[in-house]
């Protein structure tokens, strides 16, 4: 049994059969109880202790509707703790979950929020590792069930009292891509879901027996469409309804044999000779065994749902009945011993299209496309509506759980429209509309309040104000608001006009400015405070979005970029006395997409240096001096890599005596490159959390005792994290967390350096991170001092085989460089020659380009130079192992890596297989990339092919082999594939997969 179950297993076992189950200690259950394993024991006791809870209580059992928000924040434990979210996935629903407090339930990302409207304070339910793609509550809002998309998926149950995983099941939809639609019976003892997948299943799960399989499974035809709502019977467990755009699906389970059969008549226009509109939302009846299904054309179709026959009264009856309906379909229903569906009548309700239905107490209840909520009783004559608040088109309503109180002398209740004109009494109820708005409805008095406004498309930019706990958000629909981060107060917005998405946003130095770039190539200078233009136009010199914005230092330059890779530059000028933005220039500099855009300072002048760095794996720097009116002067182009693109490129802060360039790459290295004559200094091993660094800021401090310890935030694909400086390949100081399963495309710091943002495109959110560093010290001190990190990341540590062959590699060396044959006394060192350092490493497996080994060669030499003057010849076995495991492969070499090399250079053969012709193959070796003589190339084919036992010049002498005497014609196949070549040639086994790879 898996450690999230255990909560449930304890609870519903000791409620169900008043004993424990067995197998299970109290650690476990003590770590299920607390829902994360990082808890000491000591810790442990003392939480018993101040909530009087006995050692074997469980909190879900004692808990209360209060005591979700009195719990203890635990944020410290951990180097990044998610502490509030700011967006709302307008695609699910939103949950009324208290009345009296205002609590509500909805998703951001990949996590379930339960937020207190009155205390502005959020609970974050974490735990799944994909996006979440629907959820549910219980009748009476104690259990929620959450479940996700993609690979892995899970399905959660969450206690609402404590915020406790109490149950989760692991791969529930193995085959798919996750889980569509989710319900839960008003009773909370059983959950169905339908898969995500191309032929859908439909699921019934007893969760609360901790079990990890459903009890049945039905596979559902593809011509029923993609089933996407799903919900039970509230009166009749063993009836469920869900529906596609184009069909409506009722279900019979039947417990005790374990099926689920599943009756879907096809709905045309000739089966009420009127058009029926795609299916929305589905619902059963309040009052009669009927389905009803709402329909995007405003009518609501009415399905009879019928009973196998029970005796023979009610068989000669349905037959008669059968009998005299000439429908096909219902001639073979007739026979069926499982309920079906019939459609019975076509009701036109509206002309708007009904985007949602539900049913509460006696109503039946629709929201439309207009924003109209209208209120039908059991006969689906209208009761009440609401019209007048020019609400957008509605995507979910979710009533209180709370019942109306009884209509008094101070009670202000709308009259229905019955001939009696009586109170329309309902209960209070939250709207969620399309364009991501939700409000609360207070019936009586018709009061109705807006709580919070969210993006409705995706959010990429984001930027913090550099002395004020503010952040700017905007989203490609077209608005920027404005947060205190510190109060969760949103303070003011801007809405541009249609077609201006926001794609990028950059405070100035000093705060007063707002540089906004737009996905139609726009750019707006806007005052901080107001959000209103500083410029009388807005610059529109780009065909395409905009994606990054940068200012310089002094605030006189600001400069975008563009995905058509080009750099703009504007300028402060004075005219008439005042000081106004102009454009000055632009150059498509790269040609690949553009990472980075960064501004610096001139040393020697003050003046601000601008720097952009391209996929094209050009690092270029400008000449703003001698730029002027429509010409952009580039003062330097420098290659920053050679197989491996950028990623991303900051100012390495002055923690040593030499500016450098910090350039994070594909290949999961970060760089330091001089910032003057931009030499690759030095190679290190960068954070490998799944993919590489997509960007980086270091973090600000406060004061200047904090200048000597300094912090890296970052994030890649899916995950933000921290790294302490100085980098040097640790894998120990580097944390990170999953904050955007779908991908991160955006991070801002607060000024003072105690959160972190990032924004989470397509999921329309942004998360705010407490950054603890205490937590993070105390990680890297478990991981060891001086090389100890580093042993680990070789195969075996300290006292492997691989490391014991490198010392022996290494003193090797030492012999050979006093020459093999000499008779004269060893002088064994603890260094080598700076020019053995490529020997050793191909021969431990590693083969680096002369490129490479050029940059460890500057790497070593110049480590020294800032300080003493001196040029370094020699390297001892500590670092020489730094040095190792910084520069090589990260995941070791790949078969897949030389497969994509084929597939660029090669040509599709008879067996469809990429291939090289043998003398294409060889004129490339002598004339592409860093191409060998003809010596070498002869050279290293003697070695793989066995003639030159000593190895490629090992010893000068001791190779009797002559190049020329090889017959690569002979030796080589016409044609060489991937496969011919690894194995054959270089005489390899890989790995098809990225695996770390020691030898």
């Amino acid at each position: 049994m898996k450690v999230d179950s255990l909560e449930e297993a304890v609870v519903w076992s000791q409620e169900e059969t008043g004993q424990e189950p067995e197998g299970i200690s109290d650690q476990e259950k003590d770590e299920a109880r607390f829902g994360k394993p990082f808890f000491s024991m000591e810790e442990r006791q003392k939480f018993f202790q101040s909530k009087d809870l006995g050692a074997k209580e469980s909190l879900v059992s004692t808990s209360t509707e209060d005591t979700l928000f009195q719990k203890e924040d635990d944020s410290k434990m951990y180097p990044l703790s998610l502490t509030w979210s700011f967006g709302w996935n307008s695609s699910l629903p939103v949950y009324y979950m208290r009345e009296d407090k205002r609590i509500l339930l909805y998703v951001c990302g990949h996590t379930a929020i339960i937020y207190n409207v009155f205390k502005n304070s959020q609970y974050h339910l974490q735990g799944h590792p994909n996006i979440i793609s629907c959820f549910c509550v219980s009748e009476d809002r104690r259990w929620i069930a959450t479940a996700d998309e993609g690979p892995d998926c899970l399905i959660i149950i969450w206690d609402a009292f404590t915020g406790i995983p109490v149950h989760t099941i692991f791969d529930s939809c193995p085959e798919g891509n996750g889980i569509r639609a989710i319900a839960i019976t008003r009773d909370s003892k059983f959950l169905a879901t339908i898969s995500d997948a191309e032929n859908q299943k439909v699921c019934i799960w007893k969760w609360t027996l901790a079990v990890e399989t459903p009890t049945c499974v039905l596979e559902l035809p593809k011509e029923y469409g993609f089933q996407e709502h799903l919900i039970f019977n509230p009166v009749n467990n063993n009836e469920l309804v869900s529906n596609s755009k184009t069909q409506a699906v009722y279900y019979s389970w039947f417990e005790d044999k374990g099926i689920l059969t599943h009756s879907a008549p096809l709905l045309t226009e000739k089966t009420f000779n009127k058009l029926v509109g795609k299916f929305s939302q589905s619902v059963f009846h309040l009052k009669s065994s009927q389905i009803l299904s709402a329909t995007k054309e405003g009518k609501l179709v009415v399905w009879d749902i019928h009973y196998p026959w029970t005796s023979s009264t009610s068989s000669a009856a349905a037959k008669a009945e059968a009998e005299a309906d000439p429908d096909p379909a219902s001639a073979d229903s007739e026979v069926s011993e499982f309920p079906f569906i019939k459609p019975r009548k076509l009701v036109h309700l509206q002309k708007e299209a009904i985007t949602v239905l539900t049913t509460i107490d006696s109503y039946i209840v629709t929201g439309d496309i207009k924003g109209i909520i209208k209120f039908y009783d059991h006969t689906f004559s209208i009761v009440n509506w609401y019209s007048n608040f020019k609400l957008g088109a509605i995507r979910t309503l979710s009533f209180s759980k709370t019942l109306p109180s009884p209509p008094t002398e101070k009670s202000n209740l709308p009259t229905d429209c019955t001939l009696r004109g009586d109170l329309f009494v309902v209960r209070n109820f939250i709207i969620g509309t399309f364009d991501a708005t939700v409000y609360h409805m207070t019936v009586d008095g018709t009061k109705l309040e807006k709580l919070f406004v969210e993006p409705r498309d995706a959010v990429h930019a984001i930027s913090c104000h550099p002395y004020q706990s503010l952040i700017a958000v905007g989203s490609v629909c077209g608005i920027i608001k404005v947060w205190d981060f510190e109060k969760k107060v949103y303070l003011f917005s801007r809405t541009f006009e249609k077609g201006l998405g926001v794609q990028s946003l950059t405070y100035n130095p000093e705060g007063a400015l707002l540089g906004a770039g737009f996905t139609e190539g726009t750019v707006y200078i806007l005052d901080a405070m107001s959000l209103e233009n500083e410029t009388s136009e807005p610059f529109k010199y780009s065909r395409s979005s905009v994606s990054h914005v940068s200012f310089s230092h002094d605030s006189n330059y600001m400069a975008t970029a563009d995905v058509s890779f080009t750099v703009a530059v504007y300028m402060i000028v004075v005219k008439n006395g005042q000081r106004v933005w102009e454009y000055l220039a632009r150059l498509r500099s790269h040609h690949n997409s553009i990472r980075s855009l960064l501004f610096g300072i001139h040393l020697d002048s003050n003046e601000p240096r601008l720097l952009s760095l391209g996929t094209d794996k050009f690092l270029i720097e400008y000449n703003l001096t001698k730029s002027y009116k429509d010409h952009l002067e580039v003062l330097d182009i420098h290659r920053t890599d050679q197989g491996n693109y950028p990623t991303c490129m900051i100012w390495y802060p002055p923690l040593t005596r030499e500016l450098f360039l910090l350039i994070c790459n594909s290949g999961y290295k970060v760089k330091l490159f001089n910032a003057t004559t931009k030499m690759c200094r030095k190679t290190l091993l960068g954070p490998a959390y799944g993919s590489p660094i997509e960007h980086a800021q270091v973090l600000p401090v406060k004061s200047t005792l904090e200048l000597q310890k300094r912090y890296l935030v970052f994030i890649n694909k899916d995950k933000v994290g921290l790294q302490i400086l100085p980098v040097d390949g640790n894998p120990h100081k580097t944390c990170a967390i999953v904050c955007h399963p779908n991908g991160v495309s955006g991070l801002a710091l607060s000024y003072d350096g105690h959160f972190a943002f990032t924004a989470g495109g397509q999921d329309r959110s942004v998360v705010q991170w407490k950054i603890n560093l205490g937590a993070l010290e105390a990680a890297v001190s478990l991981g060891g001092e001086d090389l100890t990190p580093f042993y680990g990341l070789v195969s075996g540590g300290r006292e492997g085989k691989f490391y014991r062959e490198l010392e022996d590699y290494f003193y090797y060396s030492q012999i050979r460089t006093q020459g093999i044959d000499t008779m004269e006394t060893r002088q064994v060192s603890e260094h080598i020659c700076l020019s053995e350092l490529p020997f050793v490493m191909r021969a431990i497996g590693f083969y680096p380009s002369e490129e490479k080994i050029e940059d460890m060669f500057n790497e070593i030499k110049f480590s020294e130079y800032v300080d003493t003057g001196k040029l370094i010849d020699k390297i001892n076995l500590p670092d020489f192992l730094k040095v190792y495991l910084n520069h090589r492969p990260p995941f070791g070499n790949t078969f897949d890596g030389i497969q994509k090399s084929f597939d660029v250079l090669g040509f599709t053969n008879s067996e469809g297989k990429k291939a090289i012709q043998r003398e294409d193959f060889l004129n490339m070796l002598l004339t592409k990339g860093e191409h060998m003589t003809e010596e070498e190339m002869f050279d290293c084919f003697a070695t793989l092919f066995g003639l030159s036992p000593e190895g490629w010049k090992s010893e000068p002498a001791a190779s009797c082999t002559k190049g020329p005497e090889i017959c690569l014609e002979k030796e080589l196949p016409e044609e060489i594939t991937a496969e011919i070549f690894t194995t054959d040639i270089l005489g390899l086994t890989l790995s098809n997969h990225s695996e770390q790879s020691d030898q």
